[in-house]
C-alpha cells in the first residue's frame, strides 16, 4: 500500500526522525491557512508547495514550487490542485492532484554548505535480509546515480536477527563524508529511520533528498513508503492511510469483491486459479507472440457468480482482446468450472463481444470439456496448455 509524502513524514516523526514540516491543504485557502500557520510555528518566510500523489519524479512534471509569499501560495497551489501531473512514474495521461503539502523552507543560509542525500530502507531478498542503499548524490533518480556512478552507491544488510547495529549507523555516516555534529545526527537519523521501517511493517522508505542544512542537521525532505498489505491487520492505524483515488479503479473494485488482480499492459485477458498457474499462463501468452492484460486468481472457487463477476472485471479493460480462463481442478472440480463460465456467458448476454478460450485440467476435466462443447456458446476448450495457447493464437490472428 502506497501512502503520501505527508503520511510518510507522519509515520517518520512518531519514530523521532527529523522532518521538513508541512500542513497539507485541499484548496487554495487552506493552502493559504496552512502557511500562515506554518510561519508562526516555525518562522519559515518561504514556502514549498508539493502535489501530493502516489508517484516520484514531481518536481520535473511542475508539482513541487517555492512560494515566496502568502500570494505566490494561492497562486501556484490554484495551479497545482487539480492539474493531471504527469512524471515518469505515471501513466502516460499522469494523475490527478486532489491535495498539496505546504512545506517549511529548509534551505536557508547558515554556517555550512546544504548538502543532498539519497536514503532507502528495503528487503533484499535474495539474501533474505533488510538493506540500506545510500548516496552522496541526493536529490537524483537512483537510477541514473546506478547508471552513471555506480562506486557512489553503498549498501548496508542487516542481519534481522540482531537489528542495526550501531556501527553500522556509524559507518554510513562516514560514507556521507560527515563529521561533528552532522556525524552524530546521521547516525542518529539512521537508527530512527531503521526503527520505523521495521516497526510500520513496511516494504520500503525512500527519502530523496536526506538534506544536511547549513547549520548541520539531517532530516528528511521526501519520503516515499509502501506499507506491506498483509501486515495492515495489525497495522490499522496504516489501514486508514489508503487513498484509492490514487489506485487503479479496477484493481479496487476487483479487492472489494475478494478477486487478486492487477492490471497489465497486453491484450489477453487472463482468469486463473492459483497464482503460480497465473504466472505460468501469462508465460504461455507471452510464448505464443501476445502480451497479458492481467494477472487475476479467481481462487479455489470458480463458481458462476465468482467467474461472472471475474469475466465483469476483465471487460472493463478497452484493450482486452481475448480471454484465456486456465483452471486446474484440484480443490474444485473442472465440470463445476465449466458450468459457471457457461452460466457466466448467459447471465452476461451480449456483454461478452472477445474470443473466450477454456483449458481446463485435473478432476473431471473431459466432462467439463463436453460441457462447453456441447453448450452451444461459442467458447472454445481445450485440456492441454499448448492447446490453448494455439487457440489464443488463432483467435487474435
Amino acid at each position: 500500500m502506497n501512502i503520501h509524502e505527508y503520511q510518510g513524514k507522519e509515520i517518520l516523526a512518531s519514530y523521532g526522525v527529523r522532518v521538513q514540516r508541512g500542513i497539507v491543504a485541499n484548496n487554495p485557502v487552506e493552502a493559504v491557512a496552512a502557511a500562515k500557520q506554518l510561519t508562526a510555528e516555525t518562522g519559515t518566510g518561504w514556502h514549498v508547495i508539493k502535489a501530493q500523489i502516489h508517484a516520484g519524479g514531481r518536481g520535473k512534471g511542475g508539482g513541487v514550487k517555492l512560494a515566496k509569499n502568502l500570494q505566490q501560495v494561492e497562486e501556484i497551489s490554484e495551479q497545482i490542485i487539480g492539474m493531471m501531473l504527469k512524471t515518469p512514474q505515471t501513466p502516460p495521461e499522469g494523475k490527478r492532484v486532489n491535495k498539496v503539502l505546504i512545506a517549511e523552507d529548509v534551505y536557508y543560509p547558515g554556517e555550512s554548505e546544504t548538502k543532498e542525500f539519497y536514503m532507502s530502507v528495503l528487503l533484499n531478498r535474495a539474501k533474505a535480509r533488510n538493506m540500506i542503499m545510500y548516496s552522496t548524490e541526493g536529490g537524483m533518480d537512483i537510477e541514473e546515480v546506478a547508471e552513471h556512478t555506480p562506486h557512489l552507491i553503498f549498501t548496508e544488510e542487516i542481519d534481522p536477527s540482531v537489528g542495526l547495529q550501531g556501527f553500522q549507523a556509524r559507518r554510513i555516516a562516514f560514507n556521507l563524508g560527515l563529521s561533528g555534529n552532522a556525524f552524530k545526527e546521521m547516525v542518529k537519523f539512521v537508527d530512527s529511520l531503521y526503527n520505523a521501517y521495521v516497526g510500520s511493517d513496511a516494504s520500503m522508505f525512500e527519502i530523496n533528498p536526506v538534506l544536511k542544512t547549513s547549520d548541520n542537521k539531517i532530516m528528511a525532505v521526501d519520503a516515499k513508503v509502501n506499507i506491506d498489505d498483509n501486515s495492515l491487520f495489525r497495522q490499522p492505524k496504516y489501514s486508514d492511510m489508503r487513498d484509492i483515488r490514487e489506485e487503479n479503479p479496477i484493481e479496487v473494485e476487483a479487492k472489494e469483491v475478494g478477486l487478486n488482480y492487477v492490471d497489465l499492459d497486453g491484450t489477453v485477458g487472463c482468469m486463473v486459479n492459483g497464482a503460480g498457474l497465473a504466472m505460468a499462463t501469462m508465460d504461455l501468452i507471452k510464448y505464443a507472440g501476445f502480451e497479458p492484460a492481467n494477472f487475476l486468481d479467481v481462487g479455489g472457487t470458480a463458481d458462476a457468480k465468482r467467474v461472472e463477476t471475474a469475466f465483469r472485471i476483465i471487460l472493463k479493460d478497452p484493450n482486452v482482446k481475448a480471454i484465456l480462463i486456465n483452471i486446474f481442478g484440484g480443490i474444485v472440480r473442472c465440470d463445476r468450472v465449466a458450468q459457471g463460465v457457461v452460466d457466466a456467458y448467459k447471465n452476461m448476454g451480449d456483454a461478452i463481444k472477445v474470443p473466450i478460450i477454456v483449458r481446463l485440467q485435473g478432476t473431471n476435466a473431459e466432462i467439463a470439456k463436453e460441457l462447453i462443447d456441447n453448450s452451444g456458446m461459442p467458447i472454445l476448450s481445450a485440456t492441454q496448455f499448448q492447446e490453448a495457447a494455439d487457440q489464443v493464437k488463432a483467435a487474435l490472428s
